[in-house]
């Protein structure tokens, strides 16, 4: 194979890569907005300091993922993009509402702190929700009808459920005392309902789907893709079993986000190995949608810069901030 017809699979590998880290890093940032709902005045505040340092950066892998697909997939971008308008338009929205409230809850009179508070958990939610619909319809190929409509909404739920056990996951490593007990208790509650949305969709998927119920339920293919779903399932155990452990309080704080990203990953492998090689389900192909060989090889050296700076700019920032949560300062 030579470099000209693999670039379309780099590309893609590329994008799956940045839309993974991004659900991963902003997801948790994402879900400790949506736990801020019934939380006291000084627990919100920890909250938001225990992401202040990471969420804007999370938010750059979005960036990356529909960058490379706008400028390396061009014929399919626009397909995919405008049977996602208004979802993307509420996800942005979403976004930037977050963006304004996190700055705006510490900086307005105290009157109308909670009105921000309530905009920086709606915001969340919006997000939260109008990522997990795109998700569910970019699976079953763009393809309306009611059964595809309702798919959609239960992945919308899942990925909302899933955000917030993961960002209870990080306040259950990044605070101490009250605050890291109140986390404790949402992950249990969230822990079913991710549970019950992963198996929903698991048995959805290859009804709503052909390309993934061929790609799943064939030999010699469901013998070897098998380990996905078992170890999926064995770390959600794990994960429960964790969270009824003093440890977690402790020493092993860590673990329940490791395992919720640990579960977050093995989808993800699941999820590349049903649709590998589309970028538009049972529609186009990578080689298909990809823009021309010379744009390829003059957007991947920009990207062979980038990239990297990127993953070392969020190592650098990770390392940093590490450690405990403070409270939460403004310049």
């Amino acid at each position: 194979m030579n470099l000209d017809h693999a670039m379309p699979l780099i590309f893609l590998g590329l994008m799956g890569l940045a839309m993974l880290i991004y659900v991963v890093l902003d997801g948790y940032d994402l879900g400790v907005g949506l736990l801020m709902v019934g939380a006291s005045d000084a627990h919100k505040d920890r909250m938001v300091a225990s992401i202040g340092p990471f969420w804007d950066a999370n938010e750059t892998w979005l960036v990356l993922g529909v960058g490379t697909l706008l400028i390396a997939f061009p014929k399919a971008q626009g397909l995919i993009l405008n049977a996602l308008y208004l979802p993307v338009c509420l996800m942005l929205l979403g976004l930037i509402l977050r963006g304004v409230a996190f700055d705006f809850r510490v900086k307005v009179d105290a009157q109308w702190k909670p009105l921000w508070n309530r905009a920086f958990m709606a915001g969340s939610l919006l997000a939260a929700l109008a990522q997990g619909w795109m998700l569910g319809r970019y699976i079953t190929g763009l393809q309306s009808g009611w059964a595809f409509d309702l798919f959609a909404a239960a992945i919308a739920l899942a990925l909302a459920s899933a955000y917030a056990l993961l960002g209870a996951g990080w306040l259950l490593m990044k605070t101490e005392g009250a605050l890291q007990r109140l986390a404790l208790a949402r992950a249990k509650q969230a822990w079913p309902a991710v549970v019950l949305g992963l198996a929903l969709i698991s048995v959805a998927t290859p009804w709503v789907s052909p390309t993934v119920r061929e790609r799943w339920f064939q030999m010699p293919g469901l013998i070897a893709l098998m380990p996905i779903p078992l170890m999926c399932g064995l770390a959600l155990l794990v994960l429960r079993a964790q969270l009824n452990s003093s440890r977690v309080l402790g020493k092993l704080c860590w673990l329940p986000f490791a395992l919720t990203v640990a579960v977050m990953v093995l989808g993800f492998f699941g999820l590349a190995y049903s649709l590998y090689p589309y970028v538009m389900v049972d529609r186009m192909t990578a080689w298909e949608a990809a823009a021309a060989p010379a744009s390829l090889r003059f957007i991947l050296v920009g990207c062979a810069i980038s990239v990297p700076v990127i993953l070392a700019y969020t190592a650098f920032a990770y390392r940093v901030f590490w450690g405990k949560a403070g409270e939460l300062h403004y310049g």
